[in-house]
């Protein structure tokens, strides 16, 4: 009796290890370059690497596979280049595995940016349009990290000449009963471990009277232009009036019908008088 055989290919899944992600150094500067390493050990066949910031994949970032000593399995590595932002700060950096053999389950290494940058400064007025006798507040707003230290004020770039009406609380500059003595350039600036970020803002302190004032012409030049109207409009009807007057109900006497053919003056007297005699020969007497 004949002796079948068969077959069969195995073949062994090597399970990639955990990635580790090296090269992180914490905290960053602004503007430093950046080199994360993923690596993992193990896999067979070679597993691949993909990075991620937050849940935003990173395209185009090569991977390194080289076979390991016993030529069964293969280190798969991927170094990840950039320069910090501000912008990243806390951002999680990701390395992600993906293997046949992990079953849809990706092996993930994590890494939390922390990046350090000077302060950005701006001011901030709750007045658009201060006056005489009002108060203002500047508020000066900072961003860096590590958080800057208490801010700086100053006016006209010395130190603020009236401390009793110019009260620094925080980051807020608040000025009471403005006059024109205020105005002039506030600086704000702030500072931290990295360095130092400032901000200027022009005070123009307006007088209310003033603006009063110029506010008179303005009614006077619509005063004016109704008067000139309402006089145009006065004369124009007056103008018509005397035209409907003098054309109005036109008529003709004998003599004007005798007049409209006349070549001259006497024709016209002739042909008038002629017009009355048959006038009068038309005349009917009933007894």
């Amino acid at each position: 009796m004949p002796v079948k055989t068969s077959k069969a290919f195995l073949t062994v899944l090597g399970v990639p290890e955990k990635p580790q992600i090296s090269g992180f150094t914490s905290p960053v500067m602004e503007g430093e370059r950046m080199q994360l390493t993923c690596k993992t050990s193990g896999s067979k066949p070679a597993a691949d690497i993909r990075w991620f910031k937050n849940d935003k994949e990173i395209k185009d970032v090569k991977y390194l596979k080289e076979e390991d000593a016993t030529r069964r399995t293969f280190t798969v590595s991927s170094t990840l280049d950039f320069r910090a932002d501000r912008s990243e700060d806390g951002v999680v950096v990701s390395c992600r595995v993906d293997h046949e053999s992990l079953n849809s389950t990706p092996q993930i290494a994590m890494q939390v940016l922390e990046i350090h940058y000077t302060p950005s400064v701006k001011i901030i007025s709750s007045s658009s349009w201060p006056e005489e006798g009002q108060s203002i507040v500047l508020t000066c707003e900072s961003k860096g990290k590590p958080l800057p230290e208490p801010v700086l004020w100053t006016k006209d770039g010395g130190e603020l000449p009236d401390p009793e009406r110019m009260v620094v609380n925080g980051r807020d500059l608040r000025i009471s009963f403005l006059n024109k003595t205020d105005n002039g350039t506030y600086r704000c600036e702030a500072t931290n471990p990295i360095g130092q970020n400032s901000t200027e803002y022009v005070l123009i302190v307006h007088d209310p009277n003033a603006l009063a004032g110029q506010t008179g012409p303005d009614h006077a030049l619509i005063g004016g232009i109704v008067a000139v109207v309402v006089f145009v409009t006065l004369c124009s009807i007056i103008l018509l009036g005397r035209y409907l007057a003098r054309h109005k109900g036109t008529y003709l006497t004998n003599e004007a019908k005798g007049a409209e053919d006349a070549p001259d003056a006497d024709t016209a007297i002739i042909n008038a008088e002629g017009s009355q005699v048959n006038a009068e020969e038309k005349k009917e007497y009933f007894i």
